[in-house]
């Protein structure tokens, strides 16, 4: 079941595009992932993507359960927000550090369920374009404290990650995630 699984994913990454995902390392304190796509777009339009997260996130991946519902300001200080939740409510995933439009963005913050831990994060994207085509490596560190270490969460985080970019690259390449 393990090598259907590998086999799966391998293909879905294949197909997607992208390049290379790492579990660059991982310890019960920590771990770094990363991720590289070559995106047949120029940086100018890689980058106006980035700040339509709504657009390519996968919902799933939401509290609100609806992607439409993120927004990404990509400007120092920004906010990775979303609105919707039940309830009324809204959640501040992550704050954006740094901007070097259309070369580097940083945000500091902890998705998904690492909200709930000790656990804190950077994301990084950077864009190199060349004839017209663009290589965005996204590396997501994290570290801190999670219940029975952050180890253990490298594959997964580093899964979903991986499917974002995908779906990041099919949306600048095609308009649909």
């Amino acid at each position: 079941m393990r090598m259907v699984g590998l086999a799966a994913g391998i293909a879905v990454l294949a197909l997607g595009g992208i390049a290379r995902a790492d579990i660059v390392e991982a310890s019960p304190t920590g771990f770094q992932v990363k991720q590289t796509a070559q995106i047949a777009a120029p940086a100018a339009k890689v980058w106006a993507a980035l700040g339509e997260v709504g657009q390519w996130w996968n919902s799933q991946h939401s509290w609100s359960g609806d992607a439409k519902y993120l927004s990404l300001e990509l400007k120092a200080g920004g906010c990775w927000c979303e609105a919707n939740l039940p309830g009324g409510g809204a959640a501040h995933h992550m704050t954006v550090l740094m901007v070097m439009p259309t070369k580097t963005a940083v945000l500091d913050g902890s998705l998904g369920p690492l909200m709930f831990s000790g656990a804190a994060g950077h994301l990084v994207w950077q864009l190199a374009e060349k004839d017209g085509k663009t290589t965005l490596v996204q590396t997501y560190y994290v570290g801190g404290y999670f219940p029975g270490g952050l180890d253990k969460l490298a594959g997964p985080v580093d899964g979903v990650m991986t499917e974002q970019l995908g779906r990041l690259k099919a949306y600048v390449e095609t308009g649909k995630p």
